[in-house]
């Protein structure tokens, strides 16, 4: 069960604080601002520093860093970052943890799908309404309410209209309505009737890999997500089918799945939530012999005071679709005091305070020249550091790294046939070359 809830901004001001069982003291706060503050100038070389990748100044911690449970005398703080906003949860020890920070993804997502952007501006702007959700989504320290469509019943989203009505209806008082068109499925409501019955589904990967400097791969994978609008009358009962699903691992699914039927036929059964909703996610463990969708080829060979450095970019093989959006973040070393570059494609920009070279290169394709970026720098050391790690962006639209595509879509207990929309898109997640 959770206790209490307070939204901190990047301040360490409270701008929510929420109770479900009685009043936990705001002095929580303190403590957990407290112990992130000792956490982030704890020295460096500490044992902890080791296991974790220092992004701040000097080596020293930052707010990212954080763990995400921290020991007070009483209690667990658990807390969550989300665009600069912590979400923390004082808990009893005995409290499984998972739960606590499943709640609080669920809470920051509902909140997403209301207001768009989750801000310190826009909560104040709309503290009413995230007053309401809170509510709603727990009863007395347990999840009640947690499904978009049956909040959206009860609690209408913030247009100009209903932000009046809310802020008069709480001054007086008055009880969010009750929902009209509920069914026995949570997630879904009753009654929904559409003129052009359609379902779009959208499989999003995202390629973790770090390679090495001679360019073997180090660690690869793809962290994929299924994500459907369904715009279909009645109450559909689908099955979705994959021609390959057993690419496919550490699955985890919207409610309205049936796993019994994943876990037997591979193979998703479920009544659909109206509108947007995500489907499943999942992760798919890629060979080291498998095609990346690009090669990076940096190379920084350090003088003294200064260096040279040149970096390549080679298109493989993705079915003929174009890689788009294509950027390159490459540090320098800290000690550069000025870089003079050229490259054959895009534009390049370096910054001074952070010392990185930001290449924006946009579109490339195979049988294209490979797009080089290559240069000199100068040092205020004598022996400039090496061992440096490349960043890479880039997206390809209707590609699946893993090669996950939909067979088919059938439809129960409607009389309509549904069109079905898939579209595919691969995209970096943390795509990293040492030097």
């Amino acid at each position: 069960m959770i206790n209490s809830l307070f939204v901190i901004n990047p301040q360490g001001k409270i701008i929510v604080e929420k109770h479900w069982r009685g009043i936990l003291s705001r002095q929580i706060v303190d403590v957990f601002n407290d112990e992130s503050f000792k956490f982030m100038n704890s020295p460096p070389g500490t044992l902890e520093k080791e296991d974790v990748a220092m992004t701040g100044k000097d080596g020293f911690f930052t707010k990212q860093d954080i763990p995400p449970v921290l020991e007070s005398s009483k209690y667990w703080l658990l807390n969550v970052l989300r665009d600069d906003l912590t979400w923390l949860c004082p808990v009893d020890k005995e409290v499984d943890p998972m739960l606590v920070f499943e709640f609080l993804h669920r809470i920051i997502d509902v909140l997403t799908d209301y207001l768009g952007d989750i801000s310190e501006a826009s909560i104040r702007e709309n503290f009413v309404i995230v007053y309401q959700l809170l509510e709603e989504m727990m009863d007395y320290g347990y999840p009640l309410t947690t499904e978009p469509n049956a909040l959206k019943e009860i609690i209408m989203p913030p247009t100009m209209i209903n932000k009046v009505m809310n802020t008069v209806n709480a001054a007086a008082g008055v009880a969010p309505k009750v929902p009209q068109n509920m069914s026995n499925i949570p997630w879904r409501k009753s009654g929904v009737k559409y003129t052009q019955n359609e379902i779009y589904f959208d499989i999003i990967e995202e390629i973790d890999a770090t390679f090495a400097a001679n360019g073997t791969v180090v660690s690869c994978e793809a962290h994929g997500t299924v994500v459907a609008n369904s715009k279909l009358s009645g109450m559909p009962d689908l099955t979705l089918s994959f021609i390959n699903p057993r690419l496919i691992d550490d699955e985890s699914f919207h409610p309205c799945v049936r796993y019994r039927k994943w876990e037997s036929e591979k193979v998703l059964s479920f009544v659909p939530p109206d509108g947007h909703f995500k489907l499943m996610s999942y992760r798919v463990a890629l060979s080291p012999h498998q095609s990346m969708p690009l090669q990076v080829k940096p190379q920084i060979l350090p003088t003294k005071n200064g260096g040279k450095f040149d970096i390549t970019v080679l298109p493989r093989s993705t079915d003929g679709k174009p890689i788009e959006k294509v950027a390159i973040s490459l540090p320098m070393p800290k000690s550069t005091t000025s870089v003079s570059a050229t490259c054959n494609v895009g534009n390049y920009m370096y910054d001074p305070v952070t010392k990185t070279i930001q290449w924006e290169i946009g579109k490339v394709q195979q049988r294209e020249r490979a797009p080089m970026l290559s240069g000199t720098f100068n040092s205020s050391d004598s022996q400039p550091e090496t061992g440096l790690t490349v960043g890479v962006d880039f997206q390809i639209s209707m590609y699946s790294v893993s090669g996950l595509k939909v067979d088919s879509l059938r439809l129960f207990h409607e009389g309509y046939k549904p069109y079905k929309g898939v579209r595919s898109l691969t995209k970096a997640g943390k795509f990293q070359v040492r030097t």
